[in-house]
């Protein structure tokens, strides 16, 4: 019943609070050593509080694209360029420390065992997302991987999904989006795909239950999930 999975990347294959909390809070102290800006006033803009090292669930980091962090950021600071800063943030992620949510070699080389086909739709930028996967040596296992800079747009959007099931040779309805935000879940939706939740990201699962076709703990779940499609 299913030919294919596309993955959101930060919060599904990665731990979101251990991967980027480290990232937004080296971006914060630098901006706010360099504008003498308080790193609350900067953190705030990007709803992250760099004292608790926590996101708020509306921060636009974890749903939102690097334009849009760096939009946030940029209104702050008097005189900046958003794209120049943006420039840097992305410069700055590529080095992110990204811890795995699971045991992503297995996990996803299951899923390739099984003759699924396999996908990335991320907010981030693309070269950022093949720098992630690369680092932790799983790129083989990805046969599409889109940022929101590849020419299909942004999620909530569905180009991104889209053009993974079209690009693959896929139907939309045997594919499933796998995320951890609404973004995910609406983009996956609007692409007539089916649609799953995973809890390694900021949002609860009360929040994502409502979009989903299942909230699972994490992606190391999705398999039993598939299997039990067809039982």
């Amino acid at each position: 019943m299913i030919d294919g999975v596309i993955f959101d990347k930060d919060g599904t294959l990665f731990d979101f609070r251990a991967s980027w909390g480290a990232w937004a809070l080296r971006l914060v102290e630098v901006l706010a050593k360099e504008t003498g800006l308080p790193a609350a006033q900067l953190g705030a803009a990007i709803g992250f509080d760099p004292v608790a090292q926590r996101f708020a669930p509306d921060s636009v980091v974890i749903a939102g694209t690097s334009a849009e962090i760096a939009a946030a950021l940029a209104a702050q600071v008097p005189g900046s360029q958003a794209k120049d800063l943006e420039d840097r943030m992305n410069r700055m992620a590529e080095g992110a420390p990204m811890l795995p949510a699971v045991d992503l070699p297995a996990v996803l080389g299951d899923l390739r065992n099984r003759g699924l086909k396999i996908g990335l739709a991320t907010n981030d930028v693309e070269v950022t997302a093949h720098a992630h996967l690369a680092a932790h040596g799983i790129s083989a296992l990805f046969d599409y991987v889109a940022g929101y800079d590849s020419g299909h747009g942004p999620k909530p959007g569905p180009g991104m999904c889209a053009a993974f099931a079209r690009q693959l040779g896929l139907a939309p309805e045997r594919v499933v989006m796998v995320g951890d935000s609404r973004h995910d879940l609406e983009a996956g939706r609007a692409a007539g795909m089916r649609v799953v939740a995973v809890l390694t990201g900021i949002a609860g699962a009360a929040d994502l239950a409502p979009h989903a076709d299942a909230v699972l703990p994490d992606i190391g779940h999705l398999a039993a999930w598939i299997d039990g499609l067809s039982a």
